[in-house]
């Protein structure tokens, strides 16, 4: 059956929605591509208008008077608000689950008690909301140890800590000097899990999943995973993963996923992450995100050889089962590029040479940057991701790099040792 073309917004202005934009923008289901706000780059791929996307009722109004047919939610924040579900009430089609099952990302406290009631494993781990309850247990606990604020935090909220006086220090920053506000007034203290770890990503409409490709993010600043933890500085998929882990990944946690929401009464529809530790015991659950990753959807995105607009309205119409989410061969691989300074801050406005360098062989999609007459600035901590598809992972590694090397602004951070770990996990 032949669908409708339809309008579609996207909600939000990073990297990621416009690795989003650029795949939709593909659709031969568009009618006509909307977002919100948008960015600059974006604009070359949507009509850009400046909403508060945290503000349901003008998203809805906006829907409307645009006649959107598919609102696709980016980043966290307006599902942890509800605009999902205000979006339902008023029959949009809506690729994003409700306040209910975002649920799993912005209460990490919820998430675990989610994992525990349904058997999906996860490290252990007790609830705190009194900062000397937290401390005693600190200093009671198998060190290292991992402390994280129950709240959003972006990317800020989780203390690996190797001495008890870190974890004390960590509660006591948290807790008592308020320093992610009510994000960190609730904590939780777990073990922690070594092993490597794992992206896995899934659409979802509440009966059914189509997974998309493995994939690994680098969270540290710099080579070697030293440095302090970022947003993500890059990201490779697939990650060789042989079939007998991926079938445990499958029955342990992915299926148990399903099951839970089901029998929690979650209508879940929309993107869900798994962050997972491949540990000696197997894999176990570190935390949930109800989004696509960023830095990871700009890796998968190109991988992506079905069409995303379908896929979405698929998962908003609850007929996921109708469609599938094929993967291109090869592999992906995405180099973030940052501004001085960053994570702790960003340099803004410092200009971006070497763009129009970059031939066929990458893609470039702007995370925070802005047009400054014909030349591109910097405006945000991840500035670009450069992406680049190859036959395997070391040829996309290679061409990631070579684009790289022809971009340039000052003090721009970036890792030269994204994939170079690529090995297969049993």
């Amino acid at each position: 059956m032949t669908l409708p073309k339809i309008s579609v917004l996207i909600l939000g202005a990073g990297g990621r929605e416009h690795a989003l934009a650029w795949k939709c923008a593909q659709s031969p289901l568009i009618k006509k591509l909307f977002a919100a706000p948008g960015s600059d780059a974006i604009s070359a791929l949507a009509e850009c208008s400046p909403l508060d996307i945290d503000d349901g009722s003008a998203i809805a109004a906006f829907c409307a008077q645009k006649k959107i047919g598919l609102v696709i939610v980016g980043p966290e924040a307006p599902l942890a608000k509800g605009v999902a579900d205000g979006l339902r009430s008023k029959n949009i089609n809506v690729f994003g689950p409700g306040k209910d099952g975002a649920r799993l990302e912005f209460s990490k406290a919820y998430a675990k008690e989610f994992m525990k009631r349904h058997g999906i494993p996860t490290a252990r781990f007790e609830v705190f909301t009194e900062a000397q309850m937290a401390r005693s247990a600190a200093e009671a606990k198998r060190l290292p140890l991992v402390l994280k604020a129950d709240g959003l935090a972006a990317g800020k909220g989780v203390f690996v800590c190797k001495t008890t006086n870190e974890a004390l220090g960590a509660v006591t920053e948290l807790m008592e000097h308020d320093s992610l506000g009510e994000a960190g007034r609730t904590v939780i203290l777990e073990d922690c899990l070594t092993g490597p770890e794992l992206s896995v990503l899934f659409f979802c409409d509440g009966k059914d999943y189509r997974l998309l490709p493995a994939s690994r993010d680098h969270k540290r600043l710099k080579d070697n995973d030293e440095g302090p933890n970022t947003g993500g500085m890059g990201v490779f998929a697939p990650v060789p993963v042989e079939p007998a882990l991926m079938e445990r990944i499958k029955t342990e946690v992915l299926e148990r996923i399903m099951k839970g929401l089901a029998a929690d009464g979650i209508d879940y529809r929309g993107l869900l992450y798994a962050g997972l530790m491949l540990t000696p015991e197997g894999p176990k659950v570190l935390e949930f995100n109800c989004r696509f990753g960023d830095p990871e959807t700009q890796a998968l995105m190109p991988l992506l050889d079905s069409d995303l607009v379908e896929i979405a309205l698929a998962c908003a119409d609850g007929k996921l089962k109708t469609v599938e989410a094929k993967a291109k061969s090869g592999a992906c691989v995405c180099v973030t590029l940052a501004s001085p300074g960053y994570p702790a801050a960003s340099m803004k406005g410092l200009p971006i040479s070497g763009l129009e360098s970059v031939g066929k062989e990458a893609l470039v999609f702007h995370a925070g940057t802005k047009k400054g007459g014909k030349d591109w600035l910097t405006n945000g901590g991840r500035v670009l991701g450069v992406t680049a598809l190859g036959s395997d992972i070391a040829r996309a590694r290679d061409n990631a790099y070579a684009a790289v090397s022809k971009i340039a602004f000052e003090g721009m951070q970036y890792r030269s040792d994204i994939a170079a770990r690529a090995l297969a996990l049993k």
